[in-house]
């Protein structure tokens, strides 16, 4: 007896090919409407990155012998002020700026901030220099297209392009600070990219490229544009920036479970003082060796970069009510901050 065998294509049906899919045109839509989004964005904001070589003492014992090194950075205002990270311009002796139409002229450093990794130069350019703004319209979403423009490994002006992976990051500057509020991104950035922007879809500048996290791919970090707006303002007005210090080195402690139900404490750990400065408004306040520091006016300390960043928000000079464990006991200590240029 014969056997009935279903034709191949009534047993599996041909799935459409690619050719004729009707997905594709859509894909191949919305590809160009990515590709016209970052084109428009480098457009506007290219003009204003600008590649910048400097010329640094290699030692303070050979001042003769100098070294080289390389970043980005971009025009902020029509006048020719640039903004940078501190680490590319820090200690240099000379500082040239480079524009995407090849003309260079000298830089002059106009203030230089190593706790947020922020400089600002000024070019003497005659006419009005194309200038990218600092500062978005909208807030900043995690999943929006971020696009980095810099000079990588002496590529200049490169373009790349991701998204913004995460917002509210903190990470460390050279000088052991806390910056707070960092962009991370995917947008691939080298050594080069220091110092160029992060602009979004509409060619607002959201960030100053940073950092990345050696041996690890897809994540770099961006200062974003209020922190950048903020340091940027203070160091055109006074060349540094003017933060408190209360003469404290310290390191975070855990608190024994049962101080902490005790005095019912917002955190398990604090900031303990491991040595006091002379003469320091720690001192004068009567802080002691071995105090934990858990609170500071009315917000609570966890730890050291608790009390950097509320010392960099409060004005020198205003007395500030500290709350300290000496032992078990539950101390409180008037202490006022002083200034600190840095």
């Amino acid at each position: 007896m014969a056997m009935l065998v279903a034709p191949v294509d009534s047993a599996f049906p041909a799935q459409p090919s690619l050719q004729s899919s009707a997905a594709i045109p859509e894909d191949l839509e919305l590809l160009d409407s990515y590709s016209r989004v970052v084109v428009s964005s480098v457009e506007k904001v290219g003009p204003a990155v600008v590649h910048i070589s400097v010329r640094q003492q290699s030692s303070a014992r050979n001042p003769q012998s100098e070294r080289g090194g390389s970043g980005s950075g971009f025009v902020f205002t029509p006048d020719g002020f640039v903004l940078t990270n501190s680490h590319v311009i820090h200690n240099a002796s000379e500082i040239v700026v480079t524009f995407p139409d090849a003309q260079t002229c000298r830089a002059t450093l106009i203030g230089d901030d190593p706790d947020s990794d922020l400089a600002v130069l000024r070019v003497d350019v005659s006419g009005q220099l194309p200038f990218a703004a600092l500062g978005s319209r909208r807030p900043l979403v995690v999943g929006q297209v971020a696009i980095a423009i810099g000079n990588p490994l002496g590529f200049q002006h490169t373009v790349t392009a991701g998204v913004v992976s995460a917002l509210g990051r903190s990470m460390r500057s050279r000088t052991g600070r806390l910056i707070d509020n960092v962009i991370q991104t995917d947008a691939a950035l080298n050594p080069g990219n220091s110092g160029g922007p992060l602009v979004n879809s509409r060619g607002e500048v959201i960030g100053v490229n940073t950092a990345t996290i050696m041996g690890a791919q897809g994540i770099c970090f961006a200062i974003g544009a209020d922190t950048a707006q903020f340091i940027a303002v203070r160091l055109i007005r006074n060349g540094k920036i003017e933060r408190s210090y209360i003469g404290v080195a310290g390191q975070d402690v855990p608190i024994h479970p049962r101080i902490v139900r005790h005095y019912s404490l917002k955190a398990s750990t604090g900031a303990m003082a491991i040595s006091i400065e002379p003469r320091s408004p720690a001192e004068a306040a009567g802080l002691r060796e071995r105090d934990v520091i858990i609170g500071f006016g009315r917000s609570s300390i966890a730890g050291v970069d608790d009390l950097h960043r509320l010392l960099t928000e409060v004005a020198p000079g205003e007395p500030i009510e500290i709350t300290v464990l000496r032992g078990t006991e539950l101390v409180k200590l008037q202490i006022r901050p002083q200034s600190r240029l840095t």
